[in-house]
């Protein structure tokens, strides 16, 4: 238990791994008829809690961690005490599991991922989000450690460091929000860069490492067999061993004989199944394939089979903090555990706003083509040419509209307006005609003008002052006479 937690780095780590290797820990049951009987069970995370801060298990005597003192109801119970309180520690008292050092060291990395311990909140154990950096960054400006943010992308989840402290404790504004993907590519690419003469002997280590967890997990199984076989053993010689007259003494060690072939049957098939799955043991394939990935770290590094939580555990045997600053640029501060320091500068990202702005040539284009096309025409010029808007679509008359809006481009019919024309309106009032008077003496070439819009409505040119304007109206000739009125006759007299 103790090597499991050295290894995943916290208490829910160690229930995992145990529960992946079928393991099984030994407790005292504590009342009872079965009181002072050791069973054999699932591992709980209270448990492994328990067993880390006690420092029996370091050797040592202590007098005073717990304290019995009056509850609510009256009654006593034992509460725990601060370390500052105990009344007496002895270190190496006895042999233990661990050396108090460790101890201590474990008492320290259970501190640290206790993520809502202090003010500073520490980074805690490594989690499965993407943030590479968690709980890692500090705030160039204030000093204070920032915290995640996620934000949903049609690609997944994007983190964002924020620097919130103050805005929690006083309701002052976010001191500074960083993009997140952009400095964990940076800090990824450092490291790659800083480790890749290492990977190979890392990764052999890592492979013993791994070979020697699975024997081990193989011996505790194999030992769970052998207890329980004992058991067996120890219970037929009890049954066999009875007088038979003792009835009901033979029943009660009957029944226990059963019950411990029936355990050593469930620890007989965990052990089987485990075996037969490989049980995390190493091949030599497998290992072949490890010293294989060493010899190219950044393969390993981009390797989508990685954990994120194992790239946050690397990066934090490696990196002790990382210093964020905002400005024109961002600006990214690295301090290694080793004591190497690291500054590294980075262009801002785009907002989405721009992002999905228009190019400013696509601008340009429409505001040259303003001035003798429409907005119809200017979409279909563009097309043929291979352009799209920005959020790449193709251009249509809404979308130049909507450009020509947002950038503050006049419009055709603002430009040929400029030019001294004239709308429909403007000269049927000048020349004192109606509108479809207009449009005929356009189609019959007495007024020129030019398309101003995609409706089919024209501009005109101002006519000259010698326009020939033609006759409205019937044209002269001779009048049909009013019935009853006397008509001359050839000779010229009435008839």
């Amino acid at each position: 238990m103790f090597a499991l937690f050295d290894t995943t780095g916290s208490a829910t780590g160690v229930v995992k791994a145990f529960n992946h290797d079928r393991l099984t820990l030994p407790r005292r049951i504590q009342s009872g008829p079965d009181k002072g009987k050791v069973v054999w069970g699932p591992i709980a995370h209270s448990r492994v809690l328990q067993i880390l801060h006690n420092p029996r298990y370091a050797g040592a005597f202590v007098y005073g961690r717990h304290q019995h003192k009056p509850t609510a109801s009256g009654k006593s119970a034992p509460a725990l005490q601060p370390r500052e309180q105990w009344i007496a520690l002895f270190p190496d008292a006895h042999a233990g599991y661990i050396s108090f050092d460790k101890y201590e060291a474990n008492e320290a990395r259970l501190t640290s991922n206790a993520v809502a311990h202090g003010k500073d909140r520490r980074h805690g154990p490594a989690r499965e989000g993407p943030a590479l950096l968690q709980g890692m960054t500090l705030c160039g400006i204030c000093g204070r450690r920032m915290t995640v943010r996620y934000h949903q992308r049609k690609h997944g989840l994007e983190p964002e460091y924020v620097c919130q402290a103050k805005g929690i404790e006083y309701g002052n504004p976010i001191c500074q929000r960083v993009h997140g993907a952009v400095v964990d590519n940076t800090v990824g690419r450092l490291l790659v860069e800083a480790l890749t003469p290492h990977a190979i002997t890392a990764a052999l280590a890592v492979a013993d490492e791994l070979a020697a967890r699975a024997d081990e997990a193989e011996r505790l199984r194999a030992a769970g067999v052998e207890r329980a076989q004992y058991q067996v053993d120890l219970a037929r010689r009890r049954y066999l061993a009875v007088d038979p007259d003792n009835r009901l003494v033979a029943g009660s060690l009957e029944a226990d004989w059963n019950t411990a072939l029936r355990e050593l049957t469930q620890v007989r098939e965990t052990y089987e199944n485990a075996k037969n799955n490989g049980g995390g043991v190493l091949d030599e394939a497998q290992r072949a394939r490890i010293t294989a990935l060493a010899g190219d770290f950044p393969a390993l590094w981009k390797d989508p089979d990685t954990p994120m939580r194992e790239r946050k555990r690397l990066v934090r045997l490696l990196v002790a903090d990382v210093t964020l600053v905002r400005a024109d640029q961002i600006t990214v501060h690295v301090r290694l555990t080793g004591g190497q320091e690291h500054t590294l500068t980075m262009p801002v990202p785009l907002a989405s706003w721009q992002i999905r702005q228009t190019p400013s040539e696509i601008v340009a284009a429409i505001d040259e083509l303003l001035d003798d096309h429409t907005d119809g025409q200017i979409a279909a010029i563009l097309t043929e040419r291979g352009h799209v808007s920005g959020t790449g679509q193709p251009l249509r008359p809404m979308i130049v509209r909507h450009i020509r809006n947002r950038y503050g481009l006049r419009s055709h019919p603002q430009r040929l307006a400029d030019q001294g024309m004239l709308s429909l309106r403007e000269i049927a009032r000048r020349l004192d005609i109606g509108l479809n008077t207009v449009q005929i003496w356009r189609n019959n070439g007495l007024l020129t003008g030019r398309l101003a819009n995609d409706k089919g409505e024209y501009f005109y040119f101002p006519p000259p002052p010698d326009l020939a304007r033609p006759r409205i109206g019937r044209p002269p000739g001779p009048r049909p006479a009013p019935a009853g009125t006397p008509t001359e006759s050839a000779q010229g007299g009435a008839v």
